[in-house]
């Protein structure tokens, strides 16, 4: 783990969070900047700085999409949510370590905004 990633620090404890799923393989808890009413981030608790880093063949995109599905069927986001991975700066990605956001609970445009 990264010792001074901010989302390794959760996963360790050393932060808190508001935690909405965990499991041996995934960290689940809400966004202190929520962009929607739910807004949820859905880590590995393997350190992977971006989706880029990967290894070929590994299953952790499906696992993290699998996991979102459950926390959205758990918070009741019936109506819809949107999935968003942010890659790199230009991408939007604030914090090296992978996630998948989350988010629902109003009506989403496009683009995001």
């Amino acid at each position: 783990m990264g010792d001074h990633c901010v989302f390794c620090k959760i996963i360790r404890g050393e932060i808190p969070s508001n935690k909405v799923h965990e499991d041996d393989q995934v960290l689940a808890f809400t966004d202190i900047h929520p962009a929607a009413p739910t807004h949820v981030l859905i880590i590995p608790k393997t350190h992977i700085e971006t989706i880029e880093d990967i290894p070929s063949g590994d299953h952790l995109v499906s696992l993290l999409t699998e996991r979102a599905i459950q926390v959205a069927k758990q918070l009741n986001l019936r109506e819809g949510y949107r999935l968003v991975i942010n890659n790199g700066d230009n991408g939007g990605q604030t914090v090296y370590h992978l996630h998948l956001h989350l988010l629902g609970g109003r009506f989403m445009t496009w683009p995001p905004g």
